[in-house]
């Protein structure tokens, strides 16, 4: 999986052939719950003996997982929350902003061939497209030490930062971007798993 998904291609190399095939996917992964159901549960405890959830966790390996851009905990809905009246953003409105966000990235890579959206960008235009203010470089030098985040990790938090900055429109990339890009980087926390 790592290497076309760095590479975008699958090459398929035989005594007499090599042969690439163009790759270019957008992966959607998903793990089972925990066994017992209710490890981060929100509202019963795991009781679970410790360091089985960290031997569960590890099943996925570390430089995939450094290769998946938001990494999303799925928690029950209370049942509260699915009784609320409160009126949450519909689908039209967010539509809305996602098509205008994928404009803002066509503007921004018309000149580069073969890149269409933040994700794609390489790391030599991380400097020039997600520069940081001083605010925004101090969370996220703090965020590389406490979870001792690989330079890849750094990459995919600049790039989901600017894409966070595309949907409201924002030309500078504010903290409250950096902060919920790092939020989506879950699976990176040290002892996330117990």
């Amino acid at each position: 999986m790592r290497q076309p998904m760095e590479e975008i291609k699958v090459s398929i190399s035989r005594t007499k052939l090599a042969i690439d095939f163009p790759a270019s996917f957008m992966l959607i992964a998903s793990m089972n719950p925990y066994p017992c159901r209710f490890y981060n549960h929100p509202e019963k405890n795991c009781s679970c003996p410790p360091g089985s959830v960290t031997k569960y966790l590890n099943k996925i390996s570390g430089p995939l997982l450094d290769r998946i851009d938001l990494h999303v905990e799925v928690t029950p809905v209370a049942f509260s929350h699915l009784t609320s009246t409160h009126i949450q953003e519909g689908s039209f409105e967010i539509r809305k902003r996602v098509v205008q966000a994928r404009n803002l990235q066509d503007l921004r890579f018309k000149h580069k061939k073969g890149i269409y959206s933040n994700a794609q960008m390489e790391s030599a235009d991380l400097k020039k497209i997600c520069s940081l203010n001083n605010e925004s470089q101090t969370l996220i030098k703090k965020t590389m030490e406490q979870l001792n985040l690989s330079a890849r990790a750094y990459d995919r938090i600049l790039k989901v930062s600017r894409t966070i900055a595309d949907l409201e429109t924002s030309e500078e990339i504010l903290s409250s971007h950096v902060a919920e890009a790092i939020h989506f980087r879950n699976l990176d926390r040290e002892g996330w798993g117990g």
